[in-house]
């Protein structure tokens, strides 16, 4: 989940609109830069094969953005034939009002810029990378875009109700960090799984972290760490899980976990 802008963000917002979002202006990308974003994407997919959930990977067949950065209006006619999604240009991280009123919408807020070579293996902010090649190919399947719609309408809500830190907590446990059960084992679906040279393998392979069954009131009760691997993953069982559980209203549940304890992100029990 997006949150911001704020003067230490990077990205231009002079020339946002009202609602955050720009043009790409992808005539402005440098041969450099449209290398750079090759590369990764060459790195990634050397890893995604083994350690993706299979809709991701049918997904990403599609979309042809191997060799440079994507156009995203070309991504969206066949985006919005597919699900009725669309991306949306933004100059970084925005707001969450604005950001959830774009899920609610059926648009997914991308960044237009890219990160800098020294940046390869860790970008504390996403970029466009992180956005497009983790985000997007999962927009194409029905189920997950329809959660990702509903989340934003969740979030609208969340804020009336002083939830918002709740609910960050299910985005990062699912749409950045989640993973799934399939026929192959587990595998991940997050964007920040995807898009990382490092934490891919990590999350389905290695011993260390604790790989839960997905349970919402865990989720929502449970912190997280952004400067590290996470020590906690949970695992669907399915994508219809994802929309069947949280389907539905979160208001009492919002009242019930707001006097309990929130769970470290290593804890066992």
């Amino acid at each position: 989940m997006k949150s911001g802008p704020d003067p230490d963000l990077r990205g231009d917002y002079s020339r946002a609109a009202a609602d955050y979002t720009v043009e790409q202006d992808w005539g402005s990308y440098t041969a450099d830069e449209h290398a750079l974003f090759r590369r990764l994407y060459e790195r990634q997919a050397n890893l995604v094969s083994r350690y993706a959930c299979p809709e991701w990977i049918e997904a990403i067949g599609k979309l042809d953005a191997a060799r440079e950065i994507p156009k995203f209006a070309d991504i969206n006619k066949s985006l919005g034939k597919a699900t009725g999604w669309e991306i949306v240009a933004v100059p970084g991280l925005i707001p969450d009002e604005p950001f959830f009123r774009h899920l609610a919408g059926r648009r997914f807020p991308v960044t237009v810029w890219l990160r800098k070579p020294a940046e390869f293996d860790y970008i504390v902010e996403p970029d466009v990378f992180h956005d497009f090649f983790g985000h997007v190919p999962l927009l194409y399947d029905p189920v997950y875009a329809d959660h990702l719609s509903e989340y934003g309408k969740g979030g609208l809500k969340a804020m009336r109700l002083d939830a918002i830190g709740m609910l960050a907590r299910l985005y990062w446990y699912t749409i950045e960090f989640g993973l799934v059960q399939t026929a192959a084992g587990v595998r991940a679906y997050g964007a920040g799984l995807l898009s990382s040279g490092g934490e891919l393998a990590y999350c389905v392979e290695d011993p260390r972290p604790r790989r839960r069954p997905f349970e919402l009131e865990r989720i929502l009760r449970t912190e997280y760490r952004i400067d590290r691997y996470q020590d906690t993953y949970f695992v669907l069982e399915s994508f219809a899980q994802l929309m069947r559980d949280t389907a539905p209203d979160f208001t009492p549940v919002y009242a019930r976990l707001k006097h309990m304890q929130p769970y470290a992100p290593d804890a066992a029990d």
